[in-house]
């Protein structure tokens, strides 16, 4: 029997919703928790699962049935924005091939009209053609659905998720030692650290979560750490840091200062003072010195932010909501964020005051950033990293200044 392709979908609305970080990747390589949406995918498979994603994105993120299936195949087409559960993988396995998995209560589901379809591998041409969903019979999903259907989102259900990751990684191996020396440990909850995993002179504080140290991260003296967090590989939190709970640093990442509820997808920087505070940030940003994030409004009332997707600033529903900065971006030093800012890739961010709480791709300030500069740069920064920026990567950020022109056409106007 030919082995089942799977393949994590980018729906088209939700994707939009999730802009800017899914400017420059799938919605399935969103980090919440420890790992990756794929990651808890391919745990719960125990199969590779591939992406299925915008054109401009495939040469970099290719889909498996390219190369794996036969042209008269299927294969099955999961909503890359659910995080996935036992419960849930179970009823992928029930699915016939002429149906389609929704949910049973919409609003249960949040933005989700579908969970998971079949797909003939002779439909995977295009983005739209791979979304076709004609002639399948709904099956209804009755259990408890999350999704990442929105940018709020990652942070709010990242704590939870946090655990339920480190769950998951214990149950496959024991943690090793972790090094260092002078810990002072608060709490009953685990610290979990993989090989390398250091620290030194610092609190470790596991009353309300745990806390999971990466291969070859390191804490620095002084530091206070609040679980539920998450400190990935050859990730460093420098001396003094206040980290509170909810926190997620990806790979490769420095944190300074104060944060909490953040999460930090990988390759990124808040190596100085300064509060962050129920914020995402893409990779390869930098927040520069003293940059600083409000997450609460001065009359406590909900926090609206820029939708991609609807072309306006919406209800968040939520009273604490700070920062969203896609992938590139960086702020100057002394750089404070308004409540609920978003900010697109590849902007550099440097005003008097507040700047405004959006700011498309590919600004200088006010004005354009020059796509080949922004490019030149990248490569640089990847280079300080040993990573090699692809022509293939080049092109992904052409194709988003094409997209956005639109956004600081109309910024600039508004400037003028």
């Amino acid at each position: 029997m030919e082995r089942l392709t799977y393949l994590l979908a980018d729906e088209k609305n939700v994707r939009r919703h999730l802009l800017p970080l899914t400017f420059t990747r799938p919605v399935a390589l969103l980090r919440v928790g420890i790992v990756t949406l794929q990651e808890k995918w391919n745990r719960l498979l125990g199969e590779d699962a591939g992406f299925w994603v915008e054109d401009y994105l495939q040469g970099k993120f290719a889909a498996k049935p390219a190369k794996t299936a036969a042209k008269d195949g299927k294969c099955l087409m999961i909503n890359a924005s659910v995080i996935p559960d036992a419960a849930l993988a179970e009823a992928l396995a029930s699915l016939r091939p002429d149906e389609i998995l929704v949910p049973a209560n919409p609003a249960d589901g949040n933005d989700l009209p579908w969970i998971a379809f079949y797909q003939d591998c002779s439909r995977l041409t295009t983005y739209e053609s791979g979304l076709c969903q004609d002639g399948r019979i709904s099956k209804p999903y009755g259990g408890k659905i999350l999704q990442i259907g929105h940018l709020w989102d990652i942070f709010t259900h990242n704590g939870k998720q946090i655990e339920e990751d480190l769950s998951a990684i214990a149950a496959c191996r024991p943690g090793e030692p972790l090094q260092g020396e002078g810990i002072t440990r608060m709490g009953d909850r685990p610290v979990y650290a993989e090989a390398g995993a250091r620290a030194d002179h610092c609190i470790i504080d596991t009353t309300e979560g745990p806390v999971y140290l990466g291969r070859n991260s390191r804490v620095m003296p002084g530091a206070y750490l609040k679980g539920p967090l998450a400190l990935c590989e050859n990730s460093l939190i420098k001396v003094g840091a206040k980290i509170y709970g909810g926190c997620t640093f990806g790979p490769h990442c420095k944190v300074a200062g104060e944060v909490e509820s953040s999460v930090m997808i990988g390759y990124s920087n808040k190596a100085h003072d300064g509060f962050l505070g129920d914020a995402v940030l893409g990779e390869w940003c930098n927040l520069g010195a003293g940059t600083n994030c409000s997450n609460l409004k001065n009359d406590y009332s909900p926090v609206r932010v820029w939708s991609y997707a609807e072309e306006k600033f919406v209800k968040t529903g939520l009273q604490f909501c700070g920062l969203f900065m896609g992938d590139h971006a960086k702020s100057a030093i002394g750089t404070q964020f308004n409540t609920g800012t978003v900010v697109g890739v590849a902007a550099n961010v440097f005003a008097a005051g507040f700047p405004k709480n959006f700011i498309p791709s590919f600004t200088w300030g006010k004005e354009t950033y020059r796509v080949e500069r922004a490019i030149d740069t990248a490569r640089a920064v990847w280079a300080r990293r040993n990573k090699d920026f692809t022509e293939c990567e080049a092109d992904i950020l052409r194709c988003i200044y094409q997209q956005t022109v639109e956004n600081r056409t109309r910024s600039q106007s508004e400037d003028a």
